[in-house]
C-alpha cells in the first residue's frame, strides 16, 4: 500500500465518459461518434479486482479495442494476448469473448491506461499524458494492497515514475526492467503487447510471459 496523499484522496480514480480535459481527444472523440456511433466513444474506465496487487498500466484505448467496447485491452488484439497470458497466470476467472459483457473477471489484477481516451494514431501527447496523470494516481492510491505497477511500454512506465515525482534517469525502461521505487512499490517493464511489436518479433508470448512471471515474484514477501 502506498502513503495517500490530500490530492490522491481528492481526485477519483476513473474520469467521466465524457471528460473534456484534452480538446484534441475530444476533437477525435467525436470525429468517431458520427463514423461509430455504436462504439463507446468515451473515457475509459480501469478495470479489474478492487483488491488488486497488481497494477497492468498500458498506453491508451485503441480505436478498435476498448474505445469500441469500453473495456481495457478488449476487443484488438493486444487484449487476446494480454488476458491469454493473464488467464495462463492464474488471474482471470472466466473467459475473454472480447467484449465487455462477456463475463471475464480479474483476480489480484487491475488492468487501466496512462491516457484514458483513444487518441489519433494511437500516440498520445505529453500534455494529454500529464492531464491524466491524477487519475492514475487515484487509481493507485485507491488500491490498498498495490504492490507492483506492470507497465506496458515506456510511455506507461515514464507515467508511472512521473506520477510519484520520481526521476526518469533514475529508472530506465526495457523490457523486463524491475525496478524497487522508494515508495515500496515495484515497477515491472515489458515491451507493448502490440500487434506492431509481436507482428515484428521485438515481443514474444514467452518473452510477455517471462514479465508476468517476473511481476509475480515481486509479489513475494
Amino acid at each position: 500500500m502506498i502513503k495517500s496523499s490530500r490530492t490522491a484522496k481528492a481526485m477519483k480514480p476513473e474520469p467521466d465518459v465524457g471528460c473534456r480535459k484534452c480538446p484534441r481527444l475530444v476533437k477525435f472523440r467525436r470525429q468517431n461518434e458520427k463514423l461509430y456511433p455504436d462504439y463507446f466513444n468515451g473515457a475509459v474506465s480501469s478495470f479489474g479486482d478492487a483488491d488488486a496487487r497488481i497494477l497492468v498500466l498500458g498506453l491508451a484505448p485503441g480505436l478498435q479495442g476498448a474505445n469500441k467496447t469500453g473495456r481495457p485491452f478488449t476487443g484488438d488484439f493486444s487484449g487476446v494476448l494480454l488476458f491469454k497470458c493473464l488467464a495462463t497466470m492464474g488471474w482471470t476467472v472466466g473467459e475473454n469473448g472480447n467484449h465487455a459483457d462477456d463475463g471475464l473477471a480479474l483476480k489480484d489484477v487491475m488492468i487501466t491506461n496512462a491516457v484514458r481516451c483513444v487518441p489519433p494514431e494511437n500516440k498520445p501527447t505529453g500534455p494529454e499524458v500529464n492531464n491524466c496523470r491524477p487519475y492514475l494516481m487515484a487509481r493507485m492510491h485507491a488500491l490498498p494492497r498495490l504492490k507492483v505497477i506492470f507497465a506496458l511500454g515506456k510511455v506507461a512506465h515514464d507515467s508511472a515514475v512521473r506520477t510519484f515525482g520520481f526521476k526518469l534517469a533514475d529508472y530506465k525502461f526495457a523490457h523486463a526492467a524491475v525496478h524497487q521505487l522508494p515508495n515500496g512499490l515495484t515497477l515491472v517493464d515489458t515491451y507493448h503487447c502490440s500487434r506492431y511489436n509481436v507482428n515484428t518479433g521485438r515481443l514474444t508470448e514467452e518473452m510477455f510471459m517471462d514479465a508476468l512471471k517476473t511481476a509475480a515474484r515481486a509479489l513475494q514477501p
